[in-house]
């Protein structure tokens, strides 16, 4: 492994992960044709050694065949359509890879952890510049690429502002040119970043360029200076090991809507990868914090109240915080009242549209009667 120096923004990015304790290593010594060479070709964009010795580790007790199994489905998701590949890959990632077995005359599934989201530093961070990639005849080198546990789960395309034509919206559309001649690194990508050493922004594998935003906080209590650069908060903030696995796990979700197309009438039903942003994680973790405190034999019951702007994104960061109370509260009923009709479809709609974060399909009540129906169970349940 090279040690990190600092020289320029790349070498400025790797310096800040290093201590995050990221590991670090460069592209051409990790290559098929490097002094330490982590995959077989140059086609590859995960590093399969590395997440074979990790499944092992964290699932000890499955045999050496299903593992194997579970690792070729993750390395075999192969479609025309990258956000389906990249759905794909996020399922089994987030909820972990089923292979199927036979125990007494009945299928049952082992069920294979890919990371370990309880103990962050229980997984393999691996930073690595200059990887490069051949498909379709063409070789790209992203600029930095973060692995865990053999992963490639983040992209950061950075650029150097002292270059007039090296802005922001270059490292965008480099991603987009990325999108489309090495589609693969895609279907395992959780963030893309780009920077030009002074601006900074995240966004999903699907975000349009105005749906790329600065992470501004370092730990949700007040925005960082704007002296510090932007680059060094969205590392400090989002990217440190803990933080960026709570994001992956429980702040990106798959929104599917249906769009008509008035020339053709035909309904397509369309998906949209979308992450939280920064305001959105600190509010949401501050709330199921308090949600956890008052639920509590102890407790007062009072979760307390969220304050939010137009356009802040109020619904997602509902959708969010229930998908988080899902796991932490071990299958509550969650209620939500509205004081709109319209509103009360809107939101219905928003929760319904994100099912794979909530682990189940909401509902909404018709009537009084209908409220006291659907409230008739133990727990569990999300009621409109």
């Amino acid at each position: 492994m090279k040690p990190i120096t600092e020289s320029h923004i790349e070498e400025f990015a790797l310096e800040e992960l290093g201590k995050l304790e990221w590991c670090y290593a460069y592209g051409p010594d990790i290559s098929p044709e490097g002094s330490n060479p982590a995959r077989s070709s140059f086609e590859d964009v995960v590093l399969a050694d590395k997440l074979r010795s990790a499944v092992s580790k964290l699932n000890p007790h499955i045999p050496a065949d299903a593992l194997e199994q579970a690792v070729q489905k993750v390395l075999r998701i192969y479609s025309p359509d990258l956000l389906h590949n990249n759905e794909t890959f996020h399922e089994l990632l987030i909820e972990k890879v089923r292979i199927p077995y036979q125990h007494d005359g009945f299928e049952r599934s082992h069920e294979i952890a890919l990371v370990d989201f309880e103990n962050p530093l229980n997984n393999d961070f691996l930073a690595v510049n200059q990887f490069s990639i051949i498909q379709n005849n063409q070789n790209k080198r992203p600029d930095v690429i973060l692995f865990i546990n053999g992963l490639p789960l983040v992209v950061l395309e950075l650029k150097n502002p002292a270059k007039d034509n090296a802005t922001i919206d270059a490292a965008f559309e480099q991603i987009q040119t990325y999108k489309a001649v090495i589609p693969s690194l895609f279907t395992y990508n959780e963030i893309c970043i780009i920077s030009d050493g002074l601006e900074c922004k995240a966004g999903s594998v699907s975000a349009g360029k105005g749906r790329f935003v600065p992470w501004k906080s370092l730990d949700g209590n007040k925005d960082s200076s704007r002296f510090t650069p932007q680059l060094e908060t969205l590392i400090k903030g989002m990217l440190n090991p803990a933080t960026l696995l709570d994001i992956i796990r429980n702040f990106i979700v798959f929104e599917k809507s249906r769009k008509e197309d008035p020339s053709t009438g035909i309904t397509q039903v369309v998906t949209v990868k979308k992450l939280a942003a920064y305001h959105q994680y600190y509010a949401v973790n501050k709330a199921v914090a308090q949600t956890l405190i008052a639920s509590q034999p102890t407790g007062d019951r009072k979760g307390g109240v969220v304050w939010h702007t137009t356009g802040s994104g109020k619904s997602l960061s509902m959708v969010f915080f229930t998908g988080k109370l899902v796991l932490s509260l071990h299958n509550p009923t969650i209620v939500v009242i509205t004081d709109r009709n319209d509103l009360d479809d809107q939101l219905f709609d928003t929760f319904a549209n994100s099912k794979q974060l909530l682990r189940q399909e909401p509902r909404q009540a018709e009537s009084r009667d209908d409220i006291k129906k659907l409230l008739k169970v133990a727990s569990g349940g999300i009621i409109f």
